[in-house]
């Protein structure tokens, strides 16, 4: 059984994830075997908020090259929008960074 913390990986800091703070979307990198309704309660857990929708995507590693032959890949993620209710609470953890 996965603990909270192994189903949210990381918080994604991008200009395009801080617009979205504003209207209480927020966006993580998650475990590429969770669900949403997994994802819903770990936020609820970690965060202390109430989750109103779970969007997710999963994004495949670029094609990279380093040199002239040696060719590879980043690795594939998969990311979680979390949408809160509006009497939530916001996350403390995006708020400095904008």
């Amino acid at each position: 059984m996965a603990t909270a913390y192994d189903i949210i990986l990381k918080p994604m800091i991008t200009e395009q994830s801080m617009a979205g703070a504003e209207d209480k979307k927020y966006v993580f990198q998650v475990a590429k075997t969770a669900n949403k309704v997994e994802i819903a309660k770990a936020v609820e857990e970690i965060f202390g908020v109430k989750v109103c929708k779970v969007n997710t995507v999963n994004v495949q590693g670029k094609l990279k090259r380093s040199g002239r032959y040696p060719e590879g890949r980043r690795a594939s993620i998969k990311k979680a929008i979390i949408t809160l209710t509006e009497d939530s609470k916001t996350i403390e953890f995006f708020e400095g960074v904008v």
